[in-house]
């Protein structure tokens, strides 16, 4: 039984810090054991590009190429930077399968919400013309998420890490949207996800790790990986009341269907 991680940042320091071993050793390693595909997300055109060179090296992980809300208070030339990303989703070099992350974190305070805003926009419009997917990313933001994807009708997604509500999430499957579980799935205070989960149509949904973060129970605290997505997966399936092994089929499958893999 294998998994696939539809979301995870493999060039984080924390891998590097803390494995104790050659990241790219250990990445050949989860994608023999227990992991069929990952798709390694970029956050800005510099972190884009570390992405692009750990998925060269390694057949089944792909990436999604973007710029991270928190990200853009590190930027300032939004015209060159999304020349740039757009570059990156065009080399077929990048095997890049979606724009993303793009979204809006209001989680800190100071948040700049009008420069981020604006390079959702533009993100969402580049989506738009290349007709690709995106990964949305979505802190606090519920309101201010919805009102750009309406906007963008033509445009389809994901929302990862799921937080919202289950209307919203119904509202966004009504719009043509997947919707991805991370490993808060497992957390014991993860009531809305885990009614979210129950309710929504299975050909919509994903698992994720967002390693190095979000690691599931029993592992909180400690350096994430796509091998916890086995506590993610084994929560899911018990929410929809399938065997484990049939919840790693079903999210392989949509995930494949969604990237286009």
């Amino acid at each position: 039984m294998k998994y696939f991680d539809s979301h995870a940042h493999y060039y984080d320091e924390r891998f590097a810090d803390e494995i104790g071993k050659s990241v790219d050793s250990f990445i050949d390693a989860l994608l023999e054991d227990s992991v069929s595909y990952i798709v390694n997300v970029g956050t800005s055109p510099e972190t884009s590009r570390l992405a692009i060179a750990q998925a060269e090296k390694h057949g089944n992980m792909y990436t999604a190429i973007g710029i991270h809300p928190s990200d853009t208070r590190f930027l300032s030339d939004i015209d060159d930077e999304l020349r740039d990303i757009e570059a990156l989703i065009r080399d077929p070099a990048s095997k890049c399968v979606a724009l993303g992350e793009i979204g809006l974190d209001y989680h800190y305070d100071g948040t700049d919400k009008a420069k981020q805003a604006e390079y959702f926009i533009r993100q969402m419009r580049l989506a738009e013309k290349m007709n690709i997917p995106v990964v949305i990313h979505d802190r606090e933001a519920h309101g201010d998420v919805m009102d750009v994807i309406r906007r963008f009708p033509s445009v389809r997604g994901v929302l990862h890490s799921f937080s919202g509500s289950c209307e919203m999430a119904e509202e966004l499957v009504s719009l043509g949207y997947m919707i991805s579980f991370s490993g808060t799935l497992t957390f014991t205070n993860a009531r809305r996800p885990r009614e979210v989960a129950a309710i929504l149509p299975r050909e919509r949904i994903l698992i994720e790790t967002d390693c190095p973060y979000l690691a599931p129970h029993p592992k909180r605290g400690t350096l994430n990986h796509s091998g916890n997505l086995v506590y993610t997966n084994a929560k899911l399936a018990e929410l929809l009341d399938i065997t484990e092994e049939e919840c790693a089929s079903l999210t392989e499958n949509n995930a494949r269907r969604f990237f286009g893999i």
